[in-house]
């Protein structure tokens, strides 16, 4: 089966690692894939080091906003991407196009009107609350060639909305997973990069990972950690990652201002973006993901792996993988009251952040593992082009009549 994957930016970010994940993976004696990205950014290179097949298109200039003025900017752009995508499929000719985000699907679903080509939405985000929200689910579950799959319950429901059951039944799960051979505690990676930092090795360290934007929520983490400074003095705060997209090299800005402001920076250090991140992960104390909107959580399933514990808001897909006091910590959202005693609490405690350890290392061997991963989303590609969901679980399918899990059967039809 040949499959077309569609990536609408060639920045690399949370869904693009997925995709990384996918292409390494995937068997390729059962499936051919080329990959469809634009040129500028690290995708297309990453792609063809994968000995992956690499065509480029336009990037797509299309983000929410509430301005007419954009608006006619951003519709200029995806009829300009919707037809070179045209040309491409044209050329190509895939049984399947695979489209790694909403935005994706949008141009793909569009560019393939009247040449019959299924394709599948690969759901990272969750939609927020616009109008155009409501017409992107519409134009989804009207046209039939299109399967959805979700990368958590929460983006699940999240992007069905209030539509119909039978709409619903079009749209799986298939939960994000890692490759557990890049992420194993390592005590040298621990000792290099603290010397590195020049944090010394019984001082707790505590670090945020991902993209520096607002709803990831850095800037109430530098003044959380602030205050938790006040009853744990000795610890250090490790920002990684990197501003991409609109304004956020201004929020970038604020939080280093803030940290000046509270007299703190000699105690914080933003390293930007970084190759090395198992490396980073096995450095801290804690890691701590303090996200407003937050899919999924690849990163806590990264830290889990490595042997760090996790403090997190319980927000979205983050439940899906933490249980409060088990395998990670969670905490309200938007709270820097609670996110500070957190910290204290964690940073203070050393068996209690090795319980919580040994636990979500447990946790994402058992459930997150890139075989599993893998395993469901072939057989998704399998299924799509014939294909009904009863669903209450993800997605796994393993034969070509009929398959079971949890409570959920997948059925197969001529009549899709």
């Amino acid at each position: 089966m040949k499959i077309l994957f569609y990536n609408h930016t060639g920045q690399v970010s949370g869904a693009e690692r997925m995709l990384l994940t996918t292409l390494a993976r995937i068997d390729r004696d059962e499936f051919d894939p080329v990959v469809l990205c634009p040129e500028r950014g690290s995708l297309s290179k990453m792609v063809s080091e994968l000995g992956v097949p690499v065509h480029t298109v336009s990037g797509l200039q299309a983000r929410f906003t509430w301005r007419v003025d954009q608006l006619a900017g951003h519709c200029k752009s995806f009829l300009q991407v919707i037809r070179e995508l045209r040309e491409k499929v044209t050329t190509i000719n895939p049984d399947l196009i695979h489209a790694n985000s909403v935005r994706a699907g949008l141009v793909a679903t569009a560019a393939t009107i009247g040449l019959g080509t299924r394709v599948v939405w690969h759901l990272h985000d969750i939609l927020p609350r616009h109008p155009l929200s409501s017409l992107i689910r519409l134009f989804a579950f009207l046209s039939k060639r299109t399967r959805m799959v979700a990368v958590s319950e929460a983006v699940s429901r999240n992007f069905c909305g209030r539509l119909p059951l039978g709409m619903k039944r079009r749209i799986g799960v298939v939960l994000n997973a890692i490759d557990l051979d890049n992420f194993q505690p390592d005590p040298a990676a621990k000792s290099r990069i603290r010397e590195e930092l020049g944090v010394v090795e019984s001082d707790p360290l505590i670090g945020i990972v991902g993209l520096i934007t607002p709803r990831k929520g850095q800037l109430e983490l530098m003044r959380a950690f602030g205050q938790a400074l006040k009853q744990i003095p000795q610890a250090s705060l490790l920002l990684v990652g990197a501003p991409l997209f609109n304004r956020d090299h201004e929020y970038l800005a604020a939080i280093e201002q803030t940290a000046q402001d509270l007299g703190v920076r000699d105690k914080v250090r933003i390293l930007g973006a970084r190759t090395d991140i198992a490396a980073i992960m096995q450095s801290l104390d804690v890691l701590v993901v303090n996200s407003k909107v937050e899919p999924f959580g690849l990163v806590i399933l990264e830290a889990m792996a490595s042997g760090t514990p996790v403090i997190a808001t319980a927000v979205d897909g983050i439940p899906e993988i933490i249980e409060h006091d088990q395998n990670g910590w969670l905490v309200p959202p938007r709270d820097e009251g609670l996110l500070t005693e957190a910290i204290v609490h964690l940073g203070r405690q050393r068996a209690l952040r090795a319980r919580l350890a040994e636990e979500g290392m447990r946790h994402v061997a058992q459930c997150f593992s890139v075989d599993r991963y893998i395993a469901e989303l072939q057989t998704f590609y399998q299924a799509s082009r014939r294909l009904q969901v009863t669903r209450s679980g993800p997605i796994v399918a393993r034969d070509a009549a009929a398959a079971t899990t949890d409570g959920q059967q997948v059925l197969w039809s001529d009549k899709v």
